[in-house]
């Protein structure tokens, strides 16, 4: 994995995140020298789904309303189905990814996460994938859908599900990594 050492990322989830797509990417993304903040709306812990019950808790380090897209290199958003589902309603969660998409900063998105990019409103003809139950949300709203581990278009990375996550995180990595930032269309 890139050294991403001085640089911050961002973690955006909320109840419901799947265990493995916050935890793991955190943990590679530390690894690596990034400093990693969870933001969530509420203060507190936010609780992860593992697989099919209830998983473990992580700690918020930031609420929407103390963390700004100017503070970080990047944001992550981990899927399952509760978590992307619950902050797609969120007007402030959205706002938060248009702002990384905005100044062109790099977003990473794995699972049913990208519900958020459909609703932030950044898919149309970008090269993208998912969890397969919804690359049909994902055609709809106009991206070119791929069948890959990880597909990265202009630093948005995309991932299918838990199986794909070294990929993920290593896609991400390079994308902060590179310190591009990219101009996109709004």
């Amino acid at each position: 994995m890139e050294n991403l050492n001085g640089k911050t990322i961002a973690i955006l989830a909320t109840d419901g995140f799947e265990q493995t797509e916050l935890t793991e990417p955190r943990k590679m993304l530390k690894d690596a020298g990034a400093t990693v903040h969870v933001v969530s709306p509420q203060p507190g812990e936010i609780r992860g789904w593992d697989h099919t019950d209830w998983g473990g808790s992580v700690p918020v380090d930031k609420t929407l309303d103390e963390a700004s897209a100017a503070d970080y290199d990047a944001v992550v958003l981990p899927g399952g189905q509760i978590n992307p589902d619950l902050l797609r309603v969120e007007p402030k969660a959205i706002a938060f990814i248009k702002a990384f998409h905005d100044a062109g900063k790099p977003i990473g998105a794995i699972c049913h996460a990208p519900w958020l990019l459909i609703e932030a409103g950044i898919v149309k003809g970008r090269r993208m994938t998912s969890y397969h139950s919804i690359r049909t949300d994902l055609a709809n709203a106009g991206a070119d859908v791929k069948d890959e581990a990880a597909v990265v278009d202009e630093g948005i990375v995309t991932s299918r599900n838990p199986r794909d996550i070294g990929a993920f995180a290593n896609a991400v990595a390079a994308e902060v990594a590179s310190g591009k930032t990219y101009q996109r269309a709004a």
